[in-house]
């Protein structure tokens, strides 16, 4: 029996609960999350490992510790070294395309288990790796596996969460990114004082176990009543599956959305197409404008390279992991905040506030860097614990805004015909960014210096005065009614007009 929270949507006339049936499956998928977030933080801490420099980057590791007429900033500026970390990404980026076609094929459950395989098998390559080659082609398994998983897992959470609940059933996906990390940053910690200095190899090979519980859970997924519709004609079994994690017989209007949203999916045989037509402007624009924004945010300098940047202003190996992990402690504390308040606050509030801390955050660190750390030497103690505390306010600035949000927005704005497309653009746009954010930020940072920090806090108030202007909000609007945002919006309503669209007309069939 489904038992749960009952809810009344505010954009609709949907009836139901947050039955026991939906938040587990969300749990289950939201394993997603998880594994990208143990990569962020394995490929950071590993990175910082002298051992693991050692082997594989030796030029690194002679800068670090032979070389000391070399910049402070410079000491990690290596091609091949940042190739380790954005590789998977660049992975990433092709396979998000290729996996839209098989979660609008497939389903949803189809593109998570071929994530969970994929990462699994890029874990053991890394855990067994022999030399950097092997490294590499171990990372480009595991962003195979990331790609799949971000193109689908967001998708999965929108598409089952009630539409009051979306936003924090959505962010889970982020908070589970968060425990990854934090995973990650507390094995990195320990495995670092392994004496044999092979520590990094069990830091690299953990990473199989979210991928085995994905792939594993990933069989027991039920699938969304949105895709079986997308994908067959048997409206009697979606709604069976409808009245399931929606915990009421009661569904008709919902379901009468869905159908219609399947009728106009199944007429669409090129999306990527599909999607370049003016009516869908405004949902083009966001799937490449909010992963873009979300990466230049800055966050990656402190995901991939904490416990460089920390090395940097003088921390040892230990005090710069243990200072990596009290960075994601704070990240998973404020995206959990995210997830009660935004359903009640909206996104754009959080965007708004959020941005505006992380601009004042980064431009103190990048001010005290810039007066107090030079090219030799360190910062004094108490210089250095106020950078990590401005930098935790960075943290959590993003972890209640950009950090989240930036998953939840897109993947509830694309209508069914062209959300698998939608979605791999904008998972695509964020790996691409990613990517170049990962290979060039050492070299930024040898070339900027602490002005790094100033480059980031230009581009988030770019952002945050973009969310004011152009993002309209989308709390409690059901995820077949999105059309009505941009048809009310000051500005978007001038491209996409207020007309009412013609599926709105549809006859809609017994079920």
């Amino acid at each position: 029996m489904a038992v749960g929270v009952a809810i009344t949507s505010q954009g609709g006339e949907y009836n139901g609960r947050m039955t026991t049936y939906v938040l587990f499956s969300c749990m289950m998928a939201a394993m997603g999350g998880v594994i990208f977030g143990y990569d962020i933080g394995i490929s950071g801490g590993v990175t910082s490992m002298e051992s693991f420099l050692k082997k594989f980057f030796p030029g690194v590791y002679k800068k670090m510790t032979e070389d000391t007429n070399i910049s402070n900033y410079c000491k990690f500026d290596s091609q091949l070294l940042t190739s380790f970390t954005s590789s998977l990404y660049l992975a990433g980026l092709f396979a998000s395309f290729f996996a839209s076609s098989i979660t609008k094929a497939f389903g949803r459950k189809a593109s998570i288990l071929a994530g969970g395989a994929a990462f699994l098998a890029g874990a053991a390559l890394g855990g067994a790796a022999m030399d950097v080659y092997m490294l590499i082609f171990g990372r480009v398994l595991l962003g195979v596996g990331v790609g799949f998983a971000n193109q689908s897992v967001p998708l999965y959470l929108s598409e089952m969460a009630p539409p009051s609940l979306r936003g924090a059933i959505s962010n889970g996906f982020q908070f589970s990114v968060g425990i990854g990390a934090l995973a990650a940053n507390l094995i990195n910690y320990g495995t670092q004082k392994i004496s044999g200095g092979w520590g990094w190899r069990i830091s690299l090979a953990l990473a199989a176990v979210p991928a085995s519980i994905l792939a594993a859970g990933a069989l027991f997924l039920p699938e969304t009543p949105n895709s079986l519709l997308q994908r067959t004609d048997d409206c009697g079994k979606a709604k069976l599956m409808l009245q399931r994690v929606r915990g009421t017989d009661d569904v008709q209007a919902e379901l009468e959305d869905l159908i219609k949203a399947s009728q106009v999916a199944k007429t669409i045989d090129r999306p990527f197409k599909k999607i370049m037509e003016r009516k869908y402007r405004p949902q083009l624009v966001m799937a490449i404008a909010i992963p873009f924004f979300q990466q230049v945010t800055g966050i990656n300098v402190i995901a991939f390279y904490a416990p460089v940047l920390f090395r940097t202003i003088g921390l040892g190996e230990s005090a710069a992991l243990m200072s990596n992990v009290l960075t994601g402690v704070v990240g998973i504390v404020t995206t959990g905040i995210s997830m009660v308040v935004v359903d009640r606050l909206g996104r754009r509030v959080l965007l708004t506030f959020g941005g505006i801390q992380m601009l004042i955050s980064q431009v103190l660190v990048g001010g005290l860097l810039g007066a107090e750390l030079g090219d030799h030497g360190g910062l004094s103690k108490g210089c250095a614990i106020v950078v990590l505390i401005l930098i935790c306010i960075y943290v959590a600035g993003f972890g209640w805004s950009w950090g989240p949000l930036g998953w939840l927005i897109p993947s509830e704005i694309f209508p069914l015909e062209i959300r698998s497309a939608g979605q791999s653009i904008n998972v695509a746009v964020n790996f691409l960014f990613t990517f170049i954010v990962a290979q060039l930020f050492l070299a930024m940072l040898c070339h900027f210096k602490a002005g790094i920090f100033f480059f980031f806090g230009g581009w988030v108030a770019v952002m945050t005065v973009f969310v004011y202007l152009f993002l309209p909000e989308t709390k409690n609007v059901p995820i077949e009614q999105m059309e009505t945002v941009w048809k009310e919006h000051w500005f978007w309503k001038r491209i996409v007009g207020e007309e009412e669209s013609g599926d709105s007309k549809m006859e809609v069939p017994a079920c």
